[in-house]
C-alpha cells in the first residue's frame, strides 16, 4: 500500500458551505492543530486531495469540491424510523444519549459500521439520518499548507493501524505521555 506517492500533509483551513445563496463557515482547522493526512490511504474526499497534491508547503488554497465530488446528493431515502428497542441499554431506552441532534454509532446488517443523525425520537420510534451532514452542499475549502513532505513507513503503518482500530495515528496504544514522546506529538 505505501508507495513514493505517500505525502505526509498538514492543512490549516476554514470550510464553508453556501446554501440559499448564504455562505456559512462550518468547520475550521488552525494553524495550532491542523487537519493531517497521508494522501494515497483513501481518508479525504479524493477531489481534496487532488487539489491539496497542486501545491506545496506554504502555498495559499481556494477551492470549491461541488456536491457531486463531494458527498452527493441529499438523499430521503437515507432517513429511517427505526423501532427503538434498537436503543435500549438494559432493557431501558437509552434517553441520555439518544436525543434530538445527537450523533449516534449504528451498524447493518451486514456488520458495517456508520453514523446517524437523530432528527426526531417519538413514542415507538427514533428517526435517524444517514445522510453525510454535508451532504448536498458545495464545499469552499480556504487555507494554506503548513508541512508536505514524504511520508515515512511509520507514519503510513501509524496510519493504517488507526483506521484499522489499533491506536492514534503515530501508532502507539493510546496517546498518553509516553506517545507524545513517541510520536513529536502528532497524536490527536
Amino acid at each position: 500500500m505505501a508507495t513514493k506517492e505517500n505525502k505526509y500533509v498538514n492543512v490549516a483551513y476554514k470550510l464553508y458551505t453556501t446554501e440559499d445563496g448564504e455562505k456559512e463557515m462550518v468547520e475550521e482547522a488552525t494553524a495550532e492543530h491542523p487537519f493531517q493526512f497521508i494522501t494515497g490511504l483513501n481518508t479525504t474526499i479524493d477531489a481534496f486531495e487532488d487539489e491539496i497534491l497542486k501545491l506545496n508547503k506554504g502555498d495559499k488554497f481556494d477551492f470549491v469540491i461541488t456536491k457531486d465530488k463531494a458527498y452527493g446528493e441529499y438523499d430521503e431515502q437515507h432517513v429511517f424510523d427505526l423501532e427503538k428497542k434498537i436503543f435500549e441499554v438494559d432493557g431501558h431506552f437509552d434517553d441520555k444519549n439518544i436525543v434530538e441532534g445527537a450523533i449516534v454509532p449504528l451498524m447493518d446488517n451486514e456488520g458495517h459500521r456508520m453514523n446517524g443523525a437523530v432528527l426526531a425520537v417519538e413514542e415507538n420510534t427514533v428517526t435517524v439520518d444517514l445522510n453525510h451532514p454535508l451532504a448536498g452542499a458545495d464545499l469552499n475549502f480556504v487555507g494554506e499548507v503548513t508541512e508536505m513532505r514524504d511520508a515515512t513507513n511509520e507514519e503510513i503503518q501509524g496510519m493504517i493501524n488507526m483506521m484499522s482500530g489499533e491506536g492514534c495515528s503515530c501508532g502507539c496504544d493510546s496517546c498518553g505521555s509516553d506517545c507524545e514522546e513517541g510520536c513529536g506529538g502528532h497524536c490527536h
